[in-house]
């Protein structure tokens, strides 16, 4: 047992999850000069679970009145917009598509890279970089860096993380209901900022348990996705459910969860279910199928 009277864990992934309450707290009392001023235009980018954070991010940024804030997969990136900076989410500081992206915007816009790995080619391509070295992983699979990143953003736009992470707390040590971790399949819900937070908590349970996983605005669910709930499957809401959704799923035999913690904390619960369904199939939560690391590709067109 730890100090702290947690179970030592046997995997990567599991230590990095139970450490992310230490992360947000070292992050929130970062103050990095070279993140974006008030009033700029900038874009995020990142793959994957990063532009699911760099999404949250665009629309915190937006709230606070910080200046118009868009979120791109760098694969996607329009380069005939205007930009006062471009901030690039990611962990490795390998991947193809952000690199191509930042080579292609050197001497035009700024750039700025909020990376893991500081040992990396994307320190000779970003104008300027953030190392969350403390928060790099091991696992294949994303947890504590994407998070700590967006809490360093989130401490930018002047939130207090207190809650935050004392929920985390909470989060990394309760017991995981049984009808979570027996349930056949999952819809994750947002709204504003927590929309990235339902496709993470999505695509997290996809990669880790290879589970059956949807994700929607919150508002957008009783445009269809309503039809696939019913016993045994969930709807997980990040955040205040719209008025008459709970009824209407619980109406379905589904399922409904939402908490009144943090939503990141809600995250770190999804973490943990997935790596439990994973354990539970005898998969290796910290080598999903098919995947890697960071997608580098060599020799393909983009």
């Amino acid at each position: 047992m730890s100090s702290q009277g947690r179970t030592v864990a046997a995997h990567f992934v599991e230590t990095e999850i139970i450490t992310q309450p230490d992360c947000w707290r070292r992050a929130a009392g970062l103050a990095p000069d070279s993140l974006p001023a008030p009033g700029e235009r900038v874009a995020v980018i990142g793959c994957g679970t990063s532009w699911f954070v760099a999404q949250s991010y665009a629309r915190l940024r937006e709230d606070a009145g910080q200046g118009e804030t868009d979120a791109f997969a760098a694969s996607e990136f329009p380069f005939d917009r205007r930009y006062d900076r471009i901030v690039a989410i990611t962990r490795s500081g390998t991947t193809t598509e952000v690199l191509d992206l930042l080579d292609r915007a050197r001497g035009t816009t700024p750039t700025l890279a909020l990376i893991g790995d500081p040992e990396t080619p994307i320190v000779g391509t970003a104008d300027q970089l953030v190392v969350l070295d403390f928060a790099d992983e091991r696992s294949v699979v994303q947890t504590r860096f994407a998070t700590t990143a967006l809490a360093l953003l989130r401490a930018s736009l002047g939130e207090d993380l207190g809650r935050a992470i004392a929920d985390a707390e909470l989060a990394v040590v309760e017991p995981l209901p049984d009808e979570l971790v027996e349930a056949e399949q999952f819809t994750f819900l947002g709204h504003g900022w927590t929309n990235g937070l339902a496709l993470e908590a999505g695509l997290k349970m996809r990669e880790a348990a290879g589970a059956w996983t949807e994700s929607y605005p919150a508002m957008e669910y009783r445009h269809g996705p309503i039809s696939i709930t019913g016993p045994n499957r969930v709807a997980w809401m990040f955040g205040t459910a719209p008025a008459g959704l709970p009824e209407q799923i619980l109406a379905t035999g589904g399922i409904f969860r939402a908490g009144d913690r943090d939503p990141m904390a809600e995250l770190v619960t999804v973490q943990r279910l997935a790596v439990a369904i994973a354990l539970g199939k005898g998969l290796d939560p910290d080598q999903p199928r098919h995947l890697t690391r960071s997608v580098v590709l060599r020799g393909v067109d983009q």
